[in-house]
């Protein structure tokens, strides 16, 4: 619910994904990374942030390998809320979505997670 450093979704290591169920099927437009900004880092860096991370469209939560939506990099010099279209427009709706994170800003024990968000049109 709020940006303060530390609190945050973490996980060991660069790597790890994330499924999350949205209230409706929806056809994905664009998709949201916030982290918190260098300044507010208490290192005087962000290097826990994501970095490389791609979006999937899943048909359930059992599913191995979703369509993918999208292959994006957090910008570490960027603004802190990112927003990213969909790379290609679905003709399938989606009610959950994998977020696969694949590497870092060099963090060499954790990835910190703040704020992942869906837009999209609803089915």
């Amino acid at each position: 619910p709020d940006m303060y450093p530390g609190n945050c979704w973490a996980f060991k290591g660069s790597q790890g994904y994330l499924v999350v169920r949205l209230s409706m099927k929806i056809y994905p437009t664009a998709f949201t990374v916030e982290h918190v900004p260098k300044a507010l880092s208490p290192a005087g860096n962000i290097s826990s942030a994501p970095r490389d991370f791609a979006v999937y469209g899943l048909d359930d939560e059992y599913q191995e390998e979703g369509k993918l939506l999208g292959q994006y990099v957090y910008d570490q010099d960027g603004e802190p809320l990112q927003m990213f279209p969909a790379m290609e427009k679905s003709e399938n709706a989606f009610q959950i979505v994998e977020l696969r994170i694949l590497s870092n800003w060099g963090h060499a024990v954790y990835t910190c997670l703040y704020r992942f968000r869906v837009h999209g049109e609803p089915a």
